[in-house]
């Protein structure tokens, strides 16, 4: 499974929504409910899918979900 496929669960999990289809492009904006308290939530949820952490720096820094796919691939990575 790809990091967007396995990150487009977490993201239905999340917002308890099966119809929700995420893409590189795709911000918060793009999704009804995404404010910054299921911001969080969401970080968390993609560090325990992924086992990996997080700084705040880091995640400030995305723009889109294909920066984020950027940013857990190169975690896992670093492993």
């Amino acid at each position: 499974m790809s990091t967007l496929e396995r990150l487009q669960e977490v993201f239905r999990d999340v917002f308890d929504d099966e119809d929700i289809v995420i893409s590189n492009e795709t911000t918060a904006d793009d999704i009804e409910g995404w404010d910054s308290l299921t911001h969080v939530v969401l970080i968390v949820a993609v560090q325990d899918e992924f086992d990996i952490k997080f700084s705040i720096a880091e995640t400030n820094t995305l723009k889109n979900i294909g920066d984020f796919i950027k940013l857990i691939d190169n975690k896992i990575q670093g492993k």
